[in-house]
């Protein structure tokens, strides 16, 4: 039997023998017939239980603890993204972590924003396949995440003040079947590096081991310099590459999709174009911290640019292992030179090994934009 119909690529007119299931604040568990039965002040099943009310600091609270064979297909969450005009980095300051079958450490460990796309602690619009942020901060995730025995996902509030409310939604499909061999689980990585060194390549990930593809880079870089930034290049050393990689991007705007330094020209100057697309996006660029207003300074900062690229229909696969690198190099007046900025980034990919440990995750603090 064909796996897809003629004429419906998506196999959206083919009936799975799967079962759907959601988890959100109202059915913790996912249970059939079991949604929406908190009582609200309209009455029973009247939004009784819409959120997780006052996640206290220092508190983990697991979202999903399911059981048996199945597909993660969609995350939604929306959170305040801050607790007071000083405290205002919510996004970085929650921590998403999810553990596939009996794995004790986990293949997903995100600031919540940066998994989203909204580094710098900043929701901001983004429109692609796999994520879409829409208004006013509605987070969607569809990266397809199988499991084969058990899904976990956890949330950490790493902020200094209670959460007041945090809404999210988990959907996915349980089945009796086995996943196939071939199938791979879903990772993500967030890194920093405050202030990179010139000449040295700034690692995306490493450390990957066995067979896999990797499927996607978010990017969020504070500049710390002046001029063009984006003259270095994002190269992938697959199974056993060392001193030159397999693919190497000709340049940091190319990677993302663009070309020419995103730039148009007019009288009153040069400026970046932001954009978003199914498989690559800048959506995001501010050089004001619009976050907040102080009588005592201006809201100048650092510009900040957040940019996709969604490696869909064009993954990255290897068979032994990965490393992801990417060079700081920038260009100005007197020609091309090595940058120092401030750099983010989350690196997802799909493996079917158990993976390594991943670096540990900086302290909140640390994960603030500066």
């Amino acid at each position: 039997m064909r796996s897809q119909l003629a004429g419906d690529p998506l196999g959206l007119a083919l009936v799975k023998s799967s079962v759907s299931r959601s988890i959100n604040a109202e059915n913790p568990r996912g249970e059939k017939g079991r949604g929406a039965m908190s009582a609200g002040e309209l009455g029973p099943g009247r939004k009784g239980s819409p959120c997780i009310r006052n996640l206290e600091p220092g508190s983990s609270v697991v979202l999903a603890d399911i059981e048996g064979t199945g597909v993660i297909n969609h995350l939604w969450f929306t959170v305040a993204d801050r607790t007071s005009d000083a405290d205002r980095y919510v996004l970085r300051d929650l921590v998403l972590r999810i553990y596939w079958d009996d794995e004790q450490t986990p293949s997903v460990e995100c600031p919540l924003g940066d998994f989203f796309c909204c580094g710098f602690g900043q929701v901001c619009r983004v429109n692609s396949l796999p994520i879409q942020v829409v208004p006013t901060g509605g987070m969607n995730a569809y990266f397809p995440m199988p499991f084969g025995r058990h899904a976990r996902l956890v949330l950490e509030n790493q902020h200094v003040n209670v959460v007041p409310a945090l809404f999210y939604q988990i959907d996915y499909s349980l089945q009796d079947d086995p996943l196939p061999a071939s199938t791979g689980y879903f990772h993500a990585q967030w890194r920093r590096q405050k202030v990179t060194v010139p000449g040295q390549d700034y690692v995306v990930l490493d450390g990957v081991r066995g067979r896999g593809q990797y499927i996607g880079t978010y990017l969020a870089l504070s500049v710390l310099e002046r001029y063009w930034w984006g003259e270095g290049e994002f190269k992938f050393y697959i199974d056993g590459d060392e001193a030159y990689p397999t693919i190497c991007s000709t340049g940091t705007e190319d990677y993302f999709g663009g070309a020419w330094s995103f730039a148009v020209s007019s009288a009153e100057g040069t400026s970046e174009q932001t954009y978003c697309a199914p498989f690559c996006g800048y959506p995001f660029y501010s050089n004001h911290d619009y976050s907040i207003r102080n009588p005592y300074h201006n809201d100048d900062c650092p510009p900040m640019r957040g940019l996709y690229r969604w490696h869909i229909p064009d993954p990255i696969r290897f068979e032994q292992d990965l490393r992801v690198t990417w060079q700081q190099i920038g260009s100005g007046f007197q020609g091309a030179f090595e940058r120092s900025d401030d750099v983010s980034t989350v690196a997802y990919w799909y493996q079917l090994e158990p993976h390594g440990d991943f670096p540990a995750l900086p302290l909140a603090r640390d994960r603030w934009p500066r």
